[in-house]
């Protein structure tokens, strides 16, 4: 249980997608005007991260790495498909956003049409492909930690661009100077922000 907590709360703080690692900007800074859409956003790479990782990591140790294949047969312990590992877990990615975005568009058209091209851009979100990629380079002990780290992250996410959807629209109101309006005060918001959280860096959990 502790382990579940330490990787729960080192992914929404410590290693947190956007200002530890600077992923899914593109979105981030795209769709962070509004905190209802954002919210919504926020919600939907939460969802793909959360389901992806696990997939991901069955992949990983059950059909992708060097040996993984023994339980079908021992002769089978050469074989090493790990160079398919980073379409595959695109693969799966792609497919889960294609699910979210059927949903959305079914359910809240209204949020689907707010989001418009960054809903399908998902797939190609570097903070959910990242997800998949540290999961790699960590080597969680089982499926159950891998899917808490992939929780944790797209929480992290989400509360970053929240976050800065409501900063941002408070600076609707404030007299910033004309050349850093939009994204120029935007990105130092999220640099800010980036140094805030790596206070959180020094923190033992």
């Amino acid at each position: 249980m502790e382990q579940f907590l330490s990787t729960f709360v080192s992914s929404i703080f410590v290693d947190n997608m956007v200002f530890a690692y600077y992923l899914g900007m593109c979105s981030f800074l795209a769709v962070s005007k509004n905190v209802k859409t954002a919210l919504g956003l926020g919600i939907a790479v939460t969802f793909v991260l959360t389901c992806t990782l696990p997939i991901n990591y069955l992949l990983e140790n059950y059909i992708l790495t060097e040996g993984a294949l023994t339980w079908i047969a021992p002769t089978l312990a050469g074989v090493d498909l790990s160079f398919l590992s980073l379409i595959i877990f695109i693969a799966v990615v792609a497919s889960f956003v294609q699910l979210v975005e059927m949903i959305v568009e079914k359910f809240a058209p209204a949020l689907y049409n707010s989001l418009g091209i960054f809903l399908p851009l998902i797939a190609v979100n570097c903070a959910i492909l990242g997800g998949s990629l540290f999961m790699q380079q960590k080597h969680f002990a089982n499926v159950g930690i891998a899917t808490t780290y992939g929780f944790g992250s797209g929480i992290g996410w989400m509360l970053a661009i929240i976050g800065m959807a409501a900063i941002r629209e408070k600076l609707a109101y404030s007299n910033v100077p004309k050349p850093l309006r939009g994204l120029g005060i935007a990105f130092i918001i999220t640099g800010l922000m980036g140094m805030a959280f790596t206070c959180f860096s020094g923190i033992k959990i």
